[in-house]
């Protein structure tokens, strides 16, 4: 029986991680080693990034909520505590943009807020 060599599946290996190296600066992208390492730790830093975009946004909803309910004479956790009494289950993405959008609209939740609190 004739042995077989497994130089296509490495070829194969090789060809995918050099593949994903593509555009890397000088060995980065020439040799498969030193492509590796890069390729990796590209691939943490992705992930790790997909999670830090949803903590960023957060944020930032955050910040234009707080900025619109201190126009309407209320602080961020305040409100945030008065629409919970109210009951009112609005998410803070959809907060920022009615701050963002709907003036009015957030006026209104802001002095519901400060009513349930008062």
């Amino acid at each position: 029986m004739a042995r077989i060599k497994g130089g296509l599946n490495a070829r194969k290996k090789h060809n995918r991680v050099l593949k994903l190296a593509k555009g890397y600066r000088g060995a980065r992208s020439k040799q498969y080693r030193i492509a590796k390492q890069s390729v990796m730790r590209a691939l943490n830093t992705a992930f790790a990034g997909r999670k830090e975009r949803k903590r960023q946004f957060r944020q930032l909803w955050i910040a234009r909520i707080n900025a619109a309910a201190r126009m309407n004479g209320i602080s961020y956790s305040k409100m945030m505590y008065g629409l919970k009494l109210a009951e009112v289950d609005i998410n803070r993405k959809m907060l920022a943009e009615m701050a963002v959008n709907d003036a009015e609209g957030f006026a209104t939740l802001a002095d519901l807020a400060k009513s349930k609190i008062a």
